[in-house]
């Protein structure tokens, strides 16, 4: 089954279309819905239906265009959950129905999206899926699992942009992530092996296999995909391309592949070199350039620390002084894209964080302020807030931020452990003790072992 267009659907289905559609753009939703649900009862795989009753979902759970609040619903263990998922082994069209019927109540539920999704995947919809992996990531901006299949899913129906953005914002909050940055890897790789070959995806027919025309090619994929290449196959994958840029000098898909092989094998200068050979191109305003170029920069900071003596009388001195130097490029670097993309919160929490690093709690706090206005680092800025208020010991503001922050986590999870155990440090230091006892309490009932509250709360007790 391929998903199909409004010319490739029935007249039938093309009618409750366009009645739905235009009962859409007149705000009468719940006929709009009940129109585009039928269609889509009936064909299945008619994508621009499924997008305009997402569109109608949302509108009639009051949400404007484009935007989707972060919401945690309990129907994840509700009837018509349970029936779907049994339904999905013998019938994904059937799953794939009742998923819709709950997301016509309720579509941010992500227990529903999960149903469309492996529905979907096993009909054969890919555009389908990666509809509702979009409202599951932004319900779960910080589940890396869920954005790196997003990111795959994406990817396979051409929307390579996409996919490489959710990994990178992900990237920014967790630098160092080896599975991050191997994903990220693995779709670059992807998307420059298999050049021209999205066009199928894009168009609702074909999958990925198609791209890769005989088990020859797709050995090759394989290898050149893997996170950690071994030597002598990154070696040889050096020679074949530059090989291929002897005759394909313009192939900045080639240089970039390229730069991306000599930085693994920390040949810094040279993938440095390739990566501005790109950036003085027609493609050089490409963000994710921008950020390959930082994460180089900063590997060779690292790679420098790593090659100093140990032994070295002035080992701490050299490792603090190359330290420094790394934190004043990621400033710079930061402030020039926080001045080319003005609007872009994330940048702007990005920048709060090398303050913060650096000792610049003022500068830190107006960045951490913008920040917290993106819905996706809204709790971190205001963490952050807390932490920089304290330093400068404004006790009372970082005490307020952090319970402003805790008012916004209902579930009690690693983030809000983290939350609570900073409200209670901020009071010790503002000498309320027995207010600072009863948020380690709140840890140690679910936590023991968290930090150090065994310790704060069996002393406590103990002094009674």
């Amino acid at each position: 089954m391929a998903e199909k267009q409004l010319n490739q659907v029935s007249i039938d289905s093309r009618k409750l279309f366009t009645k739905g559609t235009d009962a859409l753009s007149r705000e009468n939703l719940d006929y709009a819905i009940a129109l585009l649900t039928q269609a889509l009862d009936n064909e299945p795989e008619f994508f621009d239906c499924r997008k305009a009753l997402r569109e109608a979902q949302f509108r009639k759970a009051g949400e404007s265009k484009g935007f989707f609040k972060k919401m945690l619903s309990g129907a994840g263990s509700s009837p018509q959950v349970a029936k779907a998922r049994m339904a999905m082994s013998k019938n994904p069209a059937e799953a794939l129905s009742i998923a819709e019927q709950i997301l016509n109540n309720d579509p941010n539920n992500s227990a529903a999206h999960r149903i469309v999704v492996d529905a979907a995947n096993a009909l054969e919809l890919p555009r389908t899926a990666v509809l509702s992996f979009e409202v599951m990531v932004r319900n779960s901006p910080k589940d890396k699992n869920l954005a790196i299949e997003f990111a795959y899913a994406a990817s396979q129906i051409g929307e390579s942009a996409k996919s490489e953005k959710v990994l990178m914002d992900l990237l920014r909050d967790n630098p160092g992530d080896g599975e991050l940055n191997g994903a990220l890897k693995d779709l670059s790789a992807r998307k420059t092996m298999t050049e021209g070959g999205y066009g199928a995806l894009e168009g609702g027919g074909g999958s990925f296999r198609d791209i890769l025309k005989d088990k020859k090619q797709a050995a090759k994929l394989e290898q050149e995909n893997r996170v950690e290449k071994s030597e002598d196959v990154t070696e040889r994958l050096i020679g074949e391309y530059e090989t291929r840029l002897q005759t394909e000098p313009n192939n900045l898909k080639v240089v970039r592949s390229l730069a991306e092989l000599y930085a693994q094998r920390k040949q810094f200068e040279q993938a440095l070199g390739l990566y501005d050979r790109i950036k003085n191109s027609e493609m050089g305003n490409d963000p994710s350039l921008e950020l390959a170029i930082a994460n180089t920069v900063v590997k060779r900071y690292d790679h420098q620390i790593a090659q100093l003596n140990p032994f070295d009388p002035e080992h701490a001195a050299q490792v603090e002084r190359i330290r420094a130097e790394k934190l004043s490029f990621q400033m710079a670097e930061c402030q020039k894209r926080v001045e080319k993309y003005p609007t872009d919160l994330a940048i702007r929490f990005e920048m709060g964080q090398f303050y913060f690093q650096g000792g610049k709690y003022s500068e830190a706090i107006q960045e951490f302020q913008k920040s917290k206005n993106n819905p996706h680092k809204k709790l971190a800025s205001m963490s952050y807030l807390a932490q920089c208020f304290a330093k400068r010991k404004m006790f009372d503001l970082a005490a307020s931020t952090l319970q402003n922050a805790i008012k916004e986590k209902p579930v009690f999870d690693e983030e809000k452990k983290d939350l609570t155990y900073n409200l209670g440090s901020v009071l010790e230091s503002m000498g309320k003790k027995e207010e600072a006892i009863e948020q380690f309490k709140q840890i140690y009932e679910i936590d023991a072992g968290y930090k150090d509250v065994t310790t704060k709360v069996e002393a406590f007790y103990a002094g009674q």
